[in-house]
């Protein structure tokens, strides 16, 4: 009986420690961050799945894009440069994720997301096109290159947008989470 209440003791002893690994707290991450390791996370997973809808022709348009307007050699052309620039659009995913933090946090809706992603579409096939030497207008493309694209963005922007919006909301209903 002497033993157990010993052995009881020696538990609570090693529940109360708080230099014990076990018994320390994770802080939890800043909404800030959150932010930004969501951009990073879907600019590299709509990428991936955009270049994958590129290799089974799909669509025309590939991730590196955005290494196009730079003369940097052939091996943009391939899968390295492919790599390279799904990493590049992650990196750029932080900033459009922290603009939509800026400015559309407080929405709840997911179809603010998907109007996001529609509207960064038309952003980069209208008003950025000029600087992409190799892409053709959006009249000039395949139907099935602007439906995948159009897709694609929208789904980037819902999950972006949509995941943003949650934990910002979140944050709000409950500050010590």
């Amino acid at each position: 009986m002497a033993d157990k209440k010993k052995q009881n003791d020696d538990e609570q002893k090693l529940e109360d420690n708080p230099k014990l690994e076990q018994n320390k707290k994770e802080e939890p991450m800043s909404t800030i961050g959150k932010t930004i390791s969501t951009g990073f996370v879907g600019g590299v997973f709509w990428s991936l799945l955009a270049y994958f809808s590129y290799y089974l022709n799909f669509t025309e348009v590939s991730p590196n894009l955005i290494l196009q307007p730079f003369a940097l050699g052939d091996w943009k052309d391939g899968t390295l440069g492919q790599l390279i620039s799904i990493v590049i659009l992650g990196l750029v995913s932080i900033g459009v994720a922290l603009a939509y933090f800026a400015i559309l946090k407080r929405f709840k809706s997911l179809w603010i997301g998907v109007a996001f992603g529609g509207a960064l579409w038309a952003l980069v096939f209208f008003v950025l096109n000029p600087i992409f030497p190799n892409l053709d207008t959006v009249f000039e493309l395949p139907r099935g290159t602007v439906v995948t694209t159009l897709c694609l963005y929208i789904l980037y922007g819902a999950f972006v947008g949509y995941s943003i919006s949650f934990d910002y909301n979140e944050f709000q209903a409950n500050p010590e989470s």
